[in-house]
């Protein structure tokens, strides 16, 4: 006997052929798609990552404006309290003039002639002082009988 070979028809090589290359196609279109899914996956987290780096800075600058605002406060009562303390500097300034116009008026009203009390009236004016509205003040009247 002599050994027989079969002999296979060259359409079904070609189904063979075929169906090894259909399998090499479907490897490589998984390869595909788990390398653009592992893809997608980074963007993801890229994409996370840039939103909270974005949540954080637009906390920072919430929190830059707060202390922009303080900042513009004090800023402000600063120069209120300039303002103030020039008003009272200015004040005191006018409040020693007005005492130096009253010291040199009593020592002016002390120089000149000192008029002798009249016992027998029942009221006698001494000489005032000029207020800063140049009116007469501290008139003394005696009342004794």
């Amino acid at each position: 006997m002599v050994g027989v070979m079969a002999i296979t028809p060259p359409s079904s090589t070609q189904s063979v052929n075929g169906a090894v290359w259909a399998q090499l196609q479907q490897q490589q279109a998984q390869r595909t798609a788990d390398q653009a899914e592992q893809n997608a996956r980074s963007l993801q987290i890229k994409a996370r990552e840039a939103q909270n780096e974005a949540s954080r800075a637009q906390e920072n600058a919430r929190t830059v404006k707060v202390q922009y605002s303080q900042a513009e406060d004090k800023a402000g009562s600063a120069k209120q309290n300039l303002a103030s303390l020039e008003s009272v500097g200015q004040l005191q300034e006018g409040l020693q003039t007005l005492r130096d116009q009253i010291a040199s008026s009593t020592v002016a009203g002390k120089s000149s002639a000192a008029i002798p009390a009249d016992t027998t009236n029942s009221t006698v004016a001494s000489a005032g002082v000029l207020n800063a509205l140049g009116q007469q003040t501290g008139t003394l009247v005696n009342v004794t009988a």
